[in-house]
């Protein structure tokens, strides 16, 4: 099993709506180095935390789990969507997509200044300078460390 840290802004999409709906597509990756982690690492299964970001104070608020396969994201597709590619085709798709099924909100926001002031997560991505993608690996210890601090005060 693999563990993930997927980011999203809670104005296009929350915990909230991922939580009414069940099972959403997680689509719009347009980062070579994200789509490849979706494409080739990421399994039925996987353990995902969902990060808001771009908020005031973001953070860690749920969790959820991998549940389809790589499937080509048919947002590239459609000529006038914010994420259509003109140099993808349903032949050869560029970019590509996962489901994921809601498993629950966290208790408490993990807020990124909290994991920053963490010392033994600073191997973790989401802490490290510059690392600004939406989808990142999470080393089983983290995860775990990460999800210990749910029951901690802040």
């Amino acid at each position: 099993m693999n563990y993930w840290l997927m980011k999203c802004e809670p104005e296009q999409f929350s915990i909230d709506d991922l939580a009414r709906q069940k099972v959403e597509g997680w689509y719009g990756i347009r980062n070579y180095q994200a789509r490849n982690m979706m494409r080739d690492a990421m399994r039925v299964g996987d353990r995902v935390f969902f990060y808001h970001s771009n908020v005031k104070v973001p953070g860690i608020v749920g969790l959820m789990t991998v549940c389809s396969t790589p499937y080509p994201d048919p947002t590239q597709f459609i000529p006038g969507h914010k994420y259509f590619d003109a140099k993808s085709t349903p032949e050869a798709p560029r970019w590509v997509q996962v489901d994921v099924c809601y498993e629950r909100h966290l208790d408490r926001l993990i807020t990124l200044e909290e994991l920053k002031a963490d010392t033994s997560l600073e191997d973790l991505p989401l802490v490290r300078r510059g690392n600004r993608l939406s989808i990142m690996p999470i080393s089983a210890a983290n995860w775990a460390g990460i999800l210990a601090r749910e029951t901690l005060t802040p």
